[in-house]
């Protein structure tokens, strides 16, 4: 039996998070919720609506640091539930492996992924959810869009620091690319 891991030792005070995020790349989770029809097909993506420190409204996936003794599984779990709720049910594999990785960094003309506070590592996945999802925490709302809308260049201009590309890539793994 594992034991769950204690959060509360694992976070960083916010002056020792700047500190870190001035050092040393920071590993993060990037998931993709989708919703799949009974072949196992993606028929819609999950798309949280998040108000943005300067006001503005920008969609977004799923995304959030892994904690120090923190499995990956575990970050994704934890990241899926506080975003979409205790009852999203996301289908995690026992050893989920990343679709790709992106690396975000300060400058948007390194990768074309871009996060202004770090340079961050990120192992992206397509999870699969059965439940309802309700969105929290500092999401505004999820909206369920088909593969064909979230490809078109509106929403990918609605989505910040590359996420928009991040959703293609997803895509085009699944082989949904026209």
């Amino acid at each position: 039996m594992s034991e769950m891991l204690d959060t509360r030792g694992a976070w960083l005070r916010d002056d020792e998070l700047a500190s870190a995020r001035e050092r040393l790349p920071i590993v993060y989770i990037d998931a993709v919720p989708v919703r799949t029809d009974p072949r196992g097909e993606i028929s819609s993506i999950g798309l949280l609506l998040r108000a943005m420190p300067d006001g503005s409204i920008s969609r977004a996936i799923v995304s959030g640091r892994v904690l120090y003794g923190e499995r990956v599984r575990d970050a994704l779990l934890r990241h899926l539930e506080k975003d979409l709720g205790p009852v999203a049910l996301p289908r995690v594999a026992p050893s989920p492996q990343p679709f790709t990785v992106v690396e975000y960094f300060p400058d948007p003309q390194v990768t074309g992924f871009h996060d202004p506070r770090q340079h961050a590592v990120s192992l992206a996945f397509i999870v699969p959810l059965d439940g309802d999802c309700s969105p929290s925490q500092e999401a505004l709302d999820l909206v369920w869009v088909t593969p064909e809308q979230a490809l078109s260049p509106q929403f990918e201009a609605e989505m910040e620091g590359g996420q928009g590309r991040l959703v293609r890539m997803a895509l085009a793994h699944c082989g949904l690319l026209p």
